[in-house]
């Protein structure tokens, strides 16, 4: 079989010289380098490489060329390879049209010309292109089937798992005629679904987390007993911790209940992030990361519940909710937080069947034309609603207070102000939720103005205060009165240490009142709930793991 192609695409001879050279001389030996003067003439060499059956890995095109710039180029050659990594390359002035390649055909990287040094600004761009298409292949991708309800909290379970896994499937409604004549090859009856059927034929009814995770292929069981370090959730502060851990050479093993990106995995846009000025959507950097922590070795296990942590001896023992443990010389809290839940008539029973916690991204299709009510005040709430903004008619942000400003940063809140189908209701609440097997109609009471009105919606999406759920961690890990861990200094209380504490020294900056126990992200009381201050805690938690290590 011949080599994977990598194209680049420019109409100045000079530049498409320059980078097919640098292309060649570090991935000649892999990959065959073809280069075209003008959007036209790359789409014909895809044609012909298509009908030939190689493969394309990646495709670098210059943003300013006549008759087809960059962005339409890309979007017409997604139609022939839309497994090919894609980059745009654009001079400094050209910074928007990076953000609408992004925005408009999921544009993996932009370059800015000129590239010099290739081996700082092409090549670790480029070796993210070839990675993340080697991750996937130039093949069609297998899907796993899933036949539902739209209005069952259980199917949606199954959807909201499955994407937030990163694992593709196709979902059939339970009334389409594909669905009956799965269900019926598959021996089950509506009263089975959620129905979820493996590329390979395996069939799984009304499936719990574990089951699925073990029937797509992620992994669920750890591969040894006893590990150096234990990172206990899988958002920005786990993920860090697994990354540095692995990196530095510690046996690291990452244990997440639902999904790895935790609540920042499912925001639409993450603009704030420090390296990526034009965003980034918290899956596509929760999976970066899930990669990079493999890379170095760490094991991610997926669909485990911890109920316990204790200390025997110089172990520290996690237990999971089937009765089996792992140990480890350390552990990382790393748990986050939930969304709390709202306090209003009718939400909970419809839950999953038009009231969601987090912004359901699987929903958004289901929003075209609906008018879209979201709760909350935050950045998430913000993101969230600038992402449902492109579905819905409508989007109304409901505050319990008097303006955005005292809890949402301010670039997102000049993004809402410039959507026309965004409006921001203050002072107002939800008191109701009315619908039968789905939601219906919110009732909704403005507290400025003292009045109470029913709206009708399908869609309410829930993004109100944050919990920290540490039930399961017992008496031994102190916590302050809103359930969130305490650290370091916070221990110390009139020069006493914690209850228990067996060493001669104070705990360190992010340890627990448990030795050895650190904590980072928002599950630790007085922390900044921002992703990179949950990436750089993680950072930091393992440095302490060190220092603690080598005292022992």
């Amino acid at each position: 079989m011949s080599l994977p192609i990598l194209m680049t695409v420019d109409d100045d001879p000079a530049v498409s010289r320059s980078v097919a050279r640098d292309l060649r001389r570090r991935y000649g030996q892999d990959y065959r380098v073809v280069r075209a003067a003008s959007g036209a003439d790359a789409l014909e060499a895809l044609r012909e490489i298509k009908l030939r059956g190689d493969a394309v890995a990646a495709i670098l095109a210059d943003y300013r060329m006549p008759q087809m710039d960059g962005i339409t180029f890309l979007e017409q050659a997604m139609d022939l390879f839309p497994y090919a990594r894609r980059a745009l390359l654009t001079a400094y002035a050209d910074t928007d049209a990076a953000i609408q390649a992004i925005n408009v055909v999921d544009v993996d990287h932009y370059l800015l010309k000129p590239w010099d040094p290739p081996e700082e600004k092409l090549y670790p761009v480029v070796d993210a292109l070839v990675d993340a298409w080697r991750a996937a292949g130039d093949r069609p991708v297998e899907e796993t089937k899933v036949i539902g309800h739209r209005w069952s909290a259980p199917s949606y379970k199954v959807r909201d798992f499955l994407a937030r896994n990163s694992v593709p499937y196709r979902w059939y409604s339970v009334d389409e005629p594909e669905a009956c004549r799965l269900l019926e090859a598959a021996e089950c009856a509506a009263v089975d679904i959620p129905v979820l059927i493996t590329p390979d034929g395996t069939v799984l009814r009304k499936p719990d987390g574990e089951q699925i995770a073990d029937a797509v292929g992620l992994s669920t069981r750890p591969a040894a007993e006893f590990y150096d370090l234990i990172v206990i959730g899988g958002g920005p502060a786990g993920l860090g911790a697994a990354v540095y851990g692995a990196s530095e050479g510690l046996r690291t093993v990452l244990v997440e209940r639902r999904a790895t990106g935790g609540q920042a995995g499912q925001s639409s846009r993450i603009e704030n992030y420090l390296g990526f000025p034009d965003g980034v959507s918290g899956a596509q950097l929760t999976d970066r990361a899930r990669r990079q922590a493999q890379k170095f070795g760490a094991e991610v296990l997926t669909a485990r519940d911890v109920t316990g942590l204790e200390a025997r001896g110089s172990a520290r023992v996690v237990r999971f909710g089937d009765g089996s443990e792992i140990a480890a010389h350390a552990v990382v809290l790393a748990t986050g937080v939930s969304y709390r839940a709202l306090e209003a008539e009718g939400v909970a029973e419809l839950t999953g069947r038009g009231v969601f916690y987090g912004s359901a991204a699987t929903e958004a299709p289901d929003c075209e034309g609906e008018h879209v009510y979201i709760v909350g005040g935050a950045n998430s709430a913000g993101q969230a609603a600038v992402f449902f903004s492109r579905y819905a008619k409508e989007v109304s942000i409901l505050v319990r207070g008097p303006s955005l400003r005292a809890s949402m940063s301010h670039y997102l809140i000049e993004q809402i102000e410039a959507i026309g189908n965004i409006h921001v209701r203050t002072r107002t609440t939800v008191l109701r939720a009315h619908g039968s097997d789905h939601l219906e109609a919110l009732t909704l009471c403005d507290e400025e103005q003292g009045i109470t009105e029913t709206v009708p919606t399908g869609h309410l999406f829930v993004f109100i205060g944050a919990a920290p759920r540490t039930e399961w961690l017992g008496d031994d890990v102190l916590r302050d009165e809103h359930g969130f861990v305490c650290t370091g200094a916070d221990l110390v209380v009139e020069g006493r240490r914690p209850p228990g504490w067996t060493l001669d020294r104070d705990p360190h900056h992010l340890e627990s009142s448990i030795p050895g126990v650190f904590v980072a992200g928002d599950v630790r009381s007085q922390s900044v709930k921002r992703v990179a201050s949950a990436v750089g805690e993680g950072a930091m938690a393992v440095s302490l793991v060190h220092r603690y290590l080598e005292a022992r």
